[in-house]
């Protein structure tokens, strides 16, 4: 009778992050509190802050203590300061409606984590650092980050949800790619700080011509 092996704590620490990852990203998808959202980033980022530094100490990838400490820095403290400070002037609480109700965005977004594992069950894929689960489970969070971008109809959801989409290629690139130059890991944190700039460029200017973050409004737009 053939046995399984028995995972390491390294393995189910790795994985228990990533489901924590997931977990959040369902989590953002289902509140409908804008800093309820914020909240949840936050946490995200720090999960994922904290599967580098597992990484660093469990594979002797002492480039990645150096990423941990960025994004707790940059995700983790000063995008969700920037965010808040953001509602606070907008004086807003309520996320805009979604396209569809709760439950129906929650099964939506099953099927899409569902789908991504076993697209990435078919591909093979094999890291020497990290479970392969932990790459179905980045793929997953990207595709729920997709879809809480299209359902709601709020730029502060569709920020947050475009940022815990780079959560979720972050935690790709720790499967796949951990052992990339630190130069190419600042540079996706640069990209981050980028957008981080134009979605609140954006926020401001629409609610200083809307009175709202929704962007329903936008609808009469189309031509």
């Amino acid at each position: 009778m053939l046995t399984q092996p028995v995972p390491s704590s390294f393995a189910g620490t790795a994985d228990a992050l990533a489901v924590g990852v997931l977990l959040t990203e369902f989590a953002m998808l289902r509140t409908s509190l804008l800093r309820s959202q914020v909240r949840l980033y936050a946490a995200q980022s720090l999960l994922v802050s904290a599967l580098a530094g597992v990484v660093a100490a469990g594979r002797d990838v002492p480039e990645l203590y150096a990423l941990a400490g960025l994004s707790l820095i940059l995700k983790v403290w000063a995008v969700p300061a920037v965010v808040t400070r953001l509602l606070r002037e907008a004086d807003a609480e309520i996320a805009g409606s979604g396209a569809l109700g709760v439950a129906s965005e929650v099964l939506l977004s099953l099927g899409v984590a569902g789908l991504a594992f076993f697209a990435v069950d078919r591909l093979g894929i094999n890291s020497r650092v990290l479970p392969t689960t932990a790459l179905s489970l980045a793929v997953a969070v990207i595709g729920v980050a997709f879809v809480l971008m299209i359902v709601r109809s709020d730029v502060v959801s569709q920020a947050i949800g475009f940022f815990s989409l780079e959560n979720g290629v972050s935690l790709a690139s720790l499967v796949v790619a951990s052992g990339m130059p630190l130069i190419l890991e600042v540079a996706f944190l640069f990209d981050l700080l980028v957008a981080v700039v134009v979605f609140g460029v954006l926020m401001r200017v629409h609610h200083s011509r809307t009175s709202t973050l929704s962007t329903a409004a936008l609808t009469r737009l189309r031509g």
